[in-house]
């Protein structure tokens, strides 16, 4: 299999995961705001726990070798990291979104129903996700290292997917209008996965930018979005603990299958 169909086939398994993890909704309708608050804590913590074991250190790793000093190498992941940041900064500020906490975000150029505002705020969460299953696929590395990414994203695409529908049935919406809207946040991830393959697989020397890419857009997506969503008063603590086990059991996904 190609390197750039693997990271379109990788993204689309763990953009699903955001389907399946909305299933629950069918049999209970009611999730409090404390269990979608760490539902999306487990979510940020397996985020960021792949942004370091998955993406940062094979990108060092990598540049170290085509470049030939640890300098050098830092240079430049931090160059990446900065870039992915700044990219996604700029797609939140002019793309409309809106969060269940903090409100309505981004251009107010035109205005899509409140339900399409979700719809893009998940989505420009999954962007990144997907952006990383195919980088990781597509420099054609060992294919354990994206077997690992896609598990990781797929596990913490389950409670983000609950969490979305849960919200949305809270708000009011029909429990097979949340579900859709869950599936089509999830939908966006081959898109990302299609070009951070792409990107890569046109040169090994783009492979350490897109890997450190990747790893500052999701960065950005975890402290930017995330933990604003997930720390609301009296579920701090919690939710911290939450991300934790995230951070762990991805942890352990990236060393065992990787």
């Amino acid at each position: 299999m190609s390197p750039i169909l693997a990271g379109l086939l990788g993204s689309l398994v763990a953009g699903l995961g955001t389907a399946v993890g909305a299933l629950p909704i069918f049999i209970r309708e009611t999730w409090s705001k404390g269990a979608q608050s760490l539902m999306l804590a487990v979510s940020g913590g397996v985020m960021l726990s792949a942004t370091f074991f998955s993406l940062l250190l094979p990108g060092l790793d990598l540049a170290r070798i085509r470049a030939g000093t640890e300098l050098a190498a830092v240079l430049t992941v931090s160059g990446g990291v900065v870039l992915g940041a700044l990219t996604l900064w700029l797609l939140h500020a002019f793309t409309p979104h809106e969060h269940f906490e903090k409100g309505r975000e981004g251009s107010t150029a035109f205005h899509p129903g409140r339900n399409w505002l979700f719809v893009l705020a998940i989505a420009l969460h999954n962007l990144p996700e997907g952006l990383s299953v195919g980088v990781a696929y597509g420099a054609g590395t060992p294919v354990s290292t994206g077997h690992s990414v896609t598990l990781g994203i797929a596990l913490q695409n389950l409670p983000e997917g609950l969490a979305v529908a849960a919200a949305l049935l809270h708000d009011g919406m029909p429990r097979g209008r949340a579900f859709a809207i869950a599936l089509l946040t999830g939908l966006v991830e081959p898109l990302g996965g299609l070009l951070g393959a792409f990107a890569v697989s046109l040169s090994g020397a783009l492979l350490p930018w897109g890997l450190a890419f990747a790893a500052g857009s999701m960065l950005f997506v975890v402290s930017g979005e995330i933990l604003p969503e997930t720390h609301r008063e009296g579920t701090e603590r919690r939710a911290t603990f939450a991300m934790v086990l995230g951070f762990v059991g991805m942890m352990a996904i990236a060393r065992l299958v990787g």
